[in-house]
């Protein structure tokens, strides 16, 4: 199973460094187009999207999660309002290692 990111540059490098590959997205759309995309990859099986992308499309990931075997998870994206981030943990605990 692969794991991809989509979002903007800084949310995607930083999983980049924990070696997770991903793809800048610079609007909601484009986020949406890559997340399609990459769901119709069967090797593909989890998306992270940061949530300032995730939101604006949010029914728009619902009907894809529905159709779609690939699991897609919103995360924080970097600097989020809301609490410190630490995404090496938070994928840690996403795939149960």
């Amino acid at each position: 199973m692969k794991i991809f990111t989509v979002g903007s540059q800084s949310f995607v490098t930083s999983f980049r460094l924990a070696g997770v590959p991903g793809v800048v997205a610079d609007t909601s759309d484009r986020a949406l187009e890559e997340i399609r995309r990459l769901s119709d990859d069967s090797e593909v099986g989890l998306v992270l999207v940061s949530d300032d992308m995730s939101e604006p499309i949010t029914d728009k990931l619902t009907a894809l999660r529905a159709e779609k075997s690939t699991l897609v998870f919103a995360l924080p994206a970097a600097g989020s309002k809301k609490v410190d981030i630490d995404y090496r943990l938070m994928l840690k605990k996403i795939l149960g290692v």
